[in-house]
């Protein structure tokens, strides 16, 4: 299947469907001699997996990933990487009401017309069951990252109507089901999802992602600039509707004697409205992303649709899935944001000696 592998030099490619036997991926481009935690790549599964709370799916998987190769004792050999997360909770009955119908904004339809053939369980490739892979990815990188001491941190800032302000601990990303940084406000949102869960139906917010401490000089213009292929990352995961850096859209309003980030003496800049990159490279400022989730296409109320035959038909969601996926997607973001950065470090050690 095309389109299965994200990287160039530290290059991920997965495989697996959501009611599979399991999911997994090949690693390549990692460093050798590299000492991997095992337990902090299982943590970031943890963050991501099913049945952690109230606000999320309550599919069981345990989400634990076995290593296959690339790593001797605790060590990267610097060969491929191989893994395994095993399917555990497959309830594939819950998708026969719809083997021959499309749910609407679902990627059924798509699917069917693209390949002639669907597997319609928990939507098969186009399940976000896939991100599992990417989260152990993103874990590798992110150890790599951290040895030169670049650290990335997502949270959730906006869930509906509901707006993270000014007030932001970090440390208070974890200690909540929503991972909103802001302890009052991560309580407003969850009672939120809870009530549009009850009603049956699904709601969208956003991430806001930021990397820090990243070197100066990080991407590859003119097409593969670093915000085109963080953007390109980051829309890539499931029901991501929108992608922003620095002052994103807000860019529209401003004037450029007001949007320009002058510098300090030592180049570093007053302001950060770049959003730590000029003209597709890194600057030495915090990289800003916000990216926007969608609310989930599975829904309990009725709605019309259409069979493979073009026949209306009612549609009635069943199975397991999120009221609102931004709580999940965190280290999904913090993944695909490690992975991209993680991939121009090694293609920059080749532009100068």
């Amino acid at each position: 299947m095309a389109g299965s592998s994200f990287g160039t030099l530290f290059k991920l490619s997965t495989f697996g469907e959501s009611h599979g036997p399991a999911i997994g991926g090949v690693i390549d481009g990692v460093p050798a001699n590299v000492e991997l935690c095992i337990e902090e790549i299982q943590n970031q599964l943890d963050r991501r997996k099913p049945g952690q709370s109230a606000i999320v799916t309550q599919r069981k998987e345990s989400d634990v990933v076995q290593i296959l190769s690339g790593v001797f004792e605790g060590k990267t050999t610097g060969t491929s990487i191989g893994f395994v997360i095993v399917n555990e909770d497959q309830k594939s009955k819950d998708y026969s009401h719809i083997q021959n119908s499309y749910r609407p904004s679902h990627a059924d339809y798509t699917y069917d017309k693209k390949y002639g053939i669907r597997d319609y369980r928990g939507g098969g490739r186009s399940s976000a069951r896939e991100t599992a892979s990417r989260v152990v990815a993103g874990a590798i990188a992110k150890q790599i990252l951290a040895k030169i001491g670049v650290d990335i941190v997502a949270y959730v800032d906006q869930v509906g109507h509901i707006r993270l302000a000014d007030k932001i601990d970090y440390n208070e990303i974890d200690n909540n089901p929503v991972r909103c940084p802001d302890a009052a406000i991560a309580k407003e949102m969850e009672a939120f999802i809870k009530s549009v869960k009850k009603e049956g139906d699904t709601i969208g917010g956003s991430v806001k992602c930021e990397i820090n401490h990243l070197p100066p000089g990080l991407g590859e213009p003119v097409f593969d600039k670093l915000h085109a292929e963080l953007g390109k990352a980051m829309l890539s995961i499931n029901a991501v509707k929108g992608f922003e850096y620095g002052s994103g859209f807000d860019a529209i309003e401003m004037r450029g004697s007001d949007h320009n980030d002058l510098f300090n003496q030592d180049g570093s800049t007053k302001t950060n409205n770049s959003g730590g990159i000029q003209g597709g490279i890194s600057n030495g400022m915090p990289v800003t992303m916000r990216i926007a989730f969608k609310p989930v296409a599975t829904i309990i109320p009725e709605q019309d649709s259409i069979d493979k035959d073009s026949e209306v038909v009612k549609i009635v969601g069943k199975g397991r899935h999120d009221p609102c996926v931004v709580p999940r997607a965190v280290p999904i973001v913090e993944a695909m944001a490690a992975i991209t950065i993680l991939d121009f470090y090694l293609r920059n050690k080749a532009v100068t000696l």
